[in-house]
């Protein structure tokens, strides 16, 4: 029997798939689901699934943060998301498989068919560990590629100091006092830009935690950034936040 756990932000997104799994797929039991991701990290370590269903965009934690703070990758990942974004194709492309929501019921009965191929053979996780490695070597010079009207421009890391939401668009801030409106939501900003030194604070702000300042505990508290714009933290996001500036 494989043993499978879900991690998605959306409690309905965790029913549909747990109602696929359980009608559809023989030999794979659900052990746990989770919408909390730092719950998942504890659960994944204690419990060493066979295979983890990832949401990649989630708010409080991406799924990239979520494999990179595991101590436990010996599972094979399958990627839930709705976003068909180069980031997600990367994986793919590496044997890493994702289902696009709404999920198609023969795509997952394939990808479950994969892991039993993989359990059997002692090869869960091999992929996921060889694209994690890749990912961490390479992180260091990457560039991110940034689409705008007519162009794409490339620029490093720690050009971008915070993303702003504006409903369906986003506006980037860069350290050189620039800004960039760009025609997508911010969650697909989000995965777009895809690093771990990127914090979506709130549901309306992602930042580059290397350009925090100051952490204010009063006034409902936010943060000040080193161009001395203030930036609300959401209630939701606190815990996650302070573990990661490890305050």
């Amino acid at each position: 029997m494989i043993k499978a756990i879900i991690v998605d932000d959306e409690l309905s997104a965790i029913k549909s798939l747990q109602w696929e799994i359980e009608n559809f797929c023989k030999g794979i039991e659900v052990c746990e689901t989770f919408t909390d991701p730092i719950e998942a990290i504890s659960a994944i370590n204690y419990l060493k699934p066979d295979c983890v269903f990832l949401d990649i965009e989630m708010p409080e934690m991406d799924g990239f943060q979520l494999l990179n703070n595991l101590k436990y990758r010996g599972f094979d990942l399958l990627i839930t998301t709705a976003f068909d974004n180069y980031a997600i194709r990367a994986f793919k492309e590496s044997a890493i498989d994702y289902l696009l929501k709404p999920i198609d019921t023969d795509d997952l009965l394939n990808s479950v068919a994969k892991i039993k191929h993989n359990k059997e053979r002692n090869l869960l996780g091999t992929e996921l560990k060889k694209v994690l490695a890749n990912i961490n070597q390479k992180s260091s010079f990457n560039k991110i590629q940034i689409p705008l009207a007519g162009k794409t421009i490339f620029v490093g890391i720690d050009d971008i100091i915070y993303c702003k939401s504006d409903g369906n668009y986003c506006e980037i801030y860069f350290k050189d006092g620039k800004k960039e409106i760009l025609s997508k939501k911010i969650k697909e900003v989000e995965a777009l830009i895809n690093h771990d030194v990127f914090f979506r604070v709130h549901n309306s702000y992602l930042v580059n935690i290397n350009f925090i300042k100051e952490f204010i505990k009063s006034d409902g508290q936010y943060l000040v950034l080193e161009n001395g714009v203030s930036i609300p933290i959401s209630r939701s996001k606190k815990n996650a936040l302070l573990k990661v500036l490890t305050i």
